[in-house]
């Protein structure tokens, strides 16, 4: 391609980033692929003008930032390609420092490679390993364009890229099912059907340990038909109430073969597992209450989940546990809270069922902040949200977070929801005015807040003209 300085390379990059994640409506799917195809140039015409052929390590990774202590140096491998010529290290996953074979990018914008990052997230972690930042979802999203950069300079060097499927055996090899595994599962069901409860107790405790740590298992459980409902048996039991480290171990374990892709619409299908997850949310202890809301988060990956899990009742007893519970089950419950709400009907049951006020509660309190503000800005769009926000206080605590706060994303929510809010309430207006009118906190919102952030600030400022224009013609 022709040669650009470094800062009209930016500037060009940024363009086709804005078209190609904008959408724009003129762009049918073959500029789309031409657009995707110039910035995988411009990617590596401006590798080489940043890192040249002097990258050799210490530097930094697919998102400009130094690696986190998070990651520690047991988990990483020399890459073998590492005889074969300096690799750009945006090229190597941050977990395992090998070359990508499927780039993806999680939900704080950082790239490792699927395999890696997939058992980060099975071992039950909810945060990013570089950037330590919670996960407000834990979808996978395909690096296309690095992936094709990465493909073409092993071509160029002479590096053997190995297919996606078989690193390191990968999570399919990890779940093939062995004959004495079968065996092993059928003995442990068999105890579950025992009328002996300490026998029962046992083999519950051993299916929670063998779901943590084989993936096979929970493959097996999942193809096994009496399995599950075994399962589900125990937590239905009148006599579980009186033993509720059993409940437990059942909550953990239902959770833990969820975690596998096609377990989660085997269990949601089931008429009892998501009816007693949620009975699991009301009476169990708190381990049990925080196990079943991770639960429902996993299980809600899926859109027809998330409609079950909603239309059963699931919210308000998430919203009653993000309001009382421990750290972690708080945690646990905002994420099933999230998810939930990306289906459209269940945004009004979580209105219905208070979740505005607990929500603004968290963010006062300065405690899970950027999941509440996701939340709150996915409700904005309810008429009934909306005023909660208003009647609860929302907007001083909005302009706090826009005024202090140094996450670009939880500045752009908090305008969202502001926004949402002074359409809505004129009184609430007057107050966003007099703040403006004192700091200028919207104005400087405008200039450098996000894309988002900078029109919805606009918004604000171009009604607060419009009103006060009105007020001054009267």
């Amino acid at each position: 391609m022709e040669k650009l300085a470094e800062g009209e390379l930016k500037m060009e990059l940024r363009r086709l980033a804005d078209a190609i994640a904008g959408g724009e409506p003129s762009m049918d799917d073959a500029a789309a692929a031409e657009a995707l195809d110039r910035a995988s140039m411009v990617l590596s015409a401006l590798r080489e003008h940043k890192f040249g052929c002097q990258r050799k390590g210490g530097g930094v990774g697919v998102s400009g930032k130094g690696m986190r202590s998070s990651i520690s140096p047991q988990q990483r491998k020399p890459s073998p390609a590492a005889g074969k010529g300096a690799v750009p290290e945006h090229f190597l996953c941050p977990i395992s420092s090998e070359i990508m074979k499927e780039p993806v990018v999680l939900a704080t914008g950082e790239t490792y490679d699927r395999p890696f990052i997939q058992a980060w997230l099975n071992a039950g972690h909810r945060t990013c390993p570089r950037t330590e930042q919670v996960l407000v979802h834990c979808f996978l999203t395909p690096n296309h364009i690095l992936r094709r950069m990465i493909s073409e300079w092993c071509d160029s060097h002479g590096v053997d890229l190995p297919p996606r499927d078989t690193l390191d055996g990968g999570d399919d090899a990890a779940s093939v099912v062995t004959q004495g595994e079968r065996v092993e599962l059928c003995g442990l069901l068999e105890k579950i059907s025992f009328p002996s409860v300490s026998e029962q107790k046992n083999a519950v405790r051993e299916l929670r340990l063998l779901t943590k740590r084989r993936p096979s298992f929970r493959t097996l459980l999942g193809e096994n038909p009496d399995a599950i409902p075994r399962l589900l048996s125990l937590l239905s039991s009148s006599e579980l109430r009186q033993h509720p480290e059993m409940q437990e171990d059942v909550v953990t374990t239902i959770l833990n073969i969820s975690i596998h892709d096609n377990n989660k619409k085997v269990v949601g299908e089931n008429p009892q597992a998501i009816p007693l997850l949620i009975d699991a949310l009301r009476t169990g202890n708190m381990e049990t209450r925080s196990n079943a809301a991770a639960a429902l988060f996993t299980l809600s990956a899926l859109d027809s989940n998330k409609l079950r899990i909603g239309e059963s009742g699931a919210i308000g007893p998430l919203v009653k546990l993000l309001e009382e519970g421990s750290p972690v089950a708080k945690k646990d419950a905002a994420s099933a809270i999230f998810n939930l709400c990306v289906a459209h009907d269940n945004r009004s049951r979580a209105v219905k069922e208070g979740a505005v006020r607990v929500l603004l509660k968290t963010v006062t309190e300065q405690t899970l902040v950027d999941e509440s503000l996701a939340i709150l800005a996915m409700l904005a769009g309810n008429q009934e949200a909306v005023e909660d926000m208003g009647s609860n206080g929302g907007v001083p605590s909005l302009l706090g977070i826009i005024k202090e706060s140094t996450c670009g994303r939880n500045r752009e929510n908090s305008a969202v929801v502001l926004h949402s809010i002074c359409i809505n309430d004129r009184t609430k207006l007057r107050e966003v005015r007099e703040e403006e009118d004192l700091n200028g906190t919207i104005s400087q919102l405008a200039q450098n807040g996000t894309s988002r952030a900078r029109r919805k600030a606009a918004g604000i400022l171009e009604r607060m003209n419009r009103t006060r224009g009105v007020a001054h013609s009267v």
